[in-house]
């Protein structure tokens, strides 16, 4: 657009010039060899601007003959170039679409047309077609080839990471995803593959920096950066409790701060707090971590904060929690633990069928039978809830791919995953769901529909009847599914001389054991069929 309104400028100055020479007529004399030549001013401008235009056109006509060598080699190159481009496209879907033949093809195609210096997605093209030929010692070798460009580089460490992943080198895999972090912090493979070697080597502060170099380049969200750091604070706290407790309770405090619902890290603050005589604070932070969500270690702890307590004022303590979390079956078996150490086992036996009837659980069982053995000492009850204790789901854990804790960790023992643990109810057992009804109160009673027998129809029967003499055990055999009714003529059938039969003895039970009791009668379940 502007060299047209250059054009246009140039075209009405050359007109305004004509114009205006029109305007003004004049001679011109030119003498040249003895000859003296007059023209017009207007045929003089006319020539001058002629003879420009003819030397401009000779000028151009004489650049073009001297650059023509290099403007066909050019065009040649351009055409060369796009064609390789071509198969170097149509190559990389056939990549992605598994074909490893037209791959191949199209790389061979390509490296003729383009040189791989000039184009890096060659050498990405050879080994996403060695892979998909089986040839991963060659894929491997040109992804370490990509090592030595800048350009390629981490292209190469992601294809080397790869490798060893498939091939269960998990060291390997590590150091090149740390080279390639060290680099670029933003990739997330990279800084995952690299956060769990941190935390499986104890490297809480480089995990803390990876973390928020993470977060920096928001790679993650900030409530999950949030919750990572408190993880490896609460990790790195755990690590120097006993060597460093300054260092420790900073790092402690700091996760908390971060995750007030956050238990183990709670604890570990607390307990760092109780340590330094500091009770007021610790019991602050295990009050708001109770609000949010009960946990027992917790109100182990807190119920323990003074060592030199006695068990009523455990017991108090204990009921100040409940008082918190109100209708919580943790809060329950809380003031039950606490009233059994403190022997008021009326209390404990209140809230641990509280606590049962909130959630019933195996922990509840075990402590309702210590509480049944320290009051009584009656075997056979404390027996019959160890059996419903069996049979009970189980109390909630620290689980992390299968593997069952009683204390939290920060990674996975199996495989090394940051914040792996949830506190849930592991797996059920096998004899728990069978017989997971056998105890609950409003049980339905099973029953079987009779299936409806169709009415006989009126059959005209063409074999010939049978003989009255056929023997009794054939219609015996006929009839063998009827039952027949018990009628007064029946009772009346009866011989008076009949010899009485007596009924079967009960068997006695034994000393030890008292039986079911009655109040439970009603949660027992009408089937028979029991694995255990």
């Amino acid at each position: 657009m502007i060299r047209i309104l250059l054009f246009l400028a140039v075209v009405f100055a050359l007109g305004l010039g004509f114009a205006w020479l029109a305007d003004r007529p004049g001679e011109m004399v030119v003498t040249f060899s003895g000859y003296q030549y007059q023209v017009s001013l207007m045929v003089a401008a006319v020539a001058v601007v002629a003879v420009v235009a003819a030397v401009m056109i000779v000028w151009w006509l004489i650049k073009s003959l001297w650059n023509s060598p290099y403007t066909i080699s050019r065009y040649f190159r351009v055409r060369r170039r796009d064609r390789g481009y071509q198969a170097l496209s149509t190559g990389m879907i056939a990549a992605g679409a598994g074909d490893g033949a037209l791959a191949r093809k199209k790389t061979k195609e390509a490296a003729k047309l383009i040189r791989s210096d000039q184009e890096p997605l060659i050498q990405l093209l050879e080994a996403q077609a060695s892979l998909l030929e089986g040839d991963h010692e060659g894929a491997r070798e040109k992804f370490e080839i990509m090592l030595d460009d800048p350009e390629m580089r981490l292209l190469g460490l992601r294809g080397l990471y790869l490798e060893a992943e498939r091939l269960g080198d998990r060291n390997a895999a590590r150091h090149y995803a740390g080279r390639a972090a060290a680099v670029a912090p933003q990739l997330a493979w990279a800084a995952e593959s690299t956060l769990e070697d941190l935390t499986g080597r104890g490297d809480w502060d480089g995990a803390l920096k990876l973390v928020e170099a993470q977060k920096s380049t928001r790679q993650i969200e900030r409530d999950a950066a949030n919750r990572r750091r408190a993880v490896l604070l609460t990790a790195k706290a755990q690590a120097l409790i006993d060597s460093d407790p300054n260092a420790a309770k900073t790092a402690a405090i700091e996760a908390n701060r971060l995750r007030p619902d956050f238990a183990p890290a709670a604890v570990v603050a607390a307990k760092l707090l109780f340590r330094q005589n500091d009770v007021r604070k610790g019991a602050k932070i295990l009050e708001a971590a109770w609000k949010a969500e009960p946990h027992p270690e917790i109100a182990e702890l807190y119920t323990h904060a003074r060592p030199a307590d006695a068990v009523l004022d455990r017991l108090n303590r204990a009921k100040k929690l409940q008082e918190m979390k109100k209708n919580h079956a943790e809060s329950s078996l809380t003031v039950a633990r606490a009233a059994l150490d403190a022997q008021d086992y009326k209390t404990a036996r209140q809230e641990a069928e509280a606590a049962i009837r909130m959630d019933r659980r195996e922990g509840a069982y075990l402590l309702l039978a210590d509480i049944e053995e320290a009051e009584t000492g009656d075997q056979g009850k404390v027996r019959q809830l160890l059996s419903k204790a069996v049979r009970a789901p189980r109390d909630p854990a620290w689980v992390a791919d299968g593997v069952v804790s009683d204390r939290w960790a920060p990674v996975s023992p199996i495989t090394g995953k940051l914040d792996a643990f949830e506190w849930r109810a592991p797996m059920e057992r096998l004899g728990q769901l069978i017989d997971s009804h056998e105890d609950a109160p409003d049980a339905a009673v099973p029953t079987i529909a009779a299936p409806i027998k169709p009415a006989k129809e009126n059959v005209i029967e063409l074999t010939p009847a049978v003989s009255a003499e056929k023997p009794a055990a054939a219609a015996s055999e006929r009839d063998e599914d009827q039952v027949a009714p018990v009628t007064a003529a029946a009772f009346a059938a009866v011989p008076p001389d009949a010899e009485s039969v007596e009924p079967a003895e009960e068997l006695a039970r034994l000393p030890d054991d008292p039986g079911v009791d009655p109040d439970d009668e009603d949660q027992k379940s009408p089937r028979k069929f029991r694995l255990f």
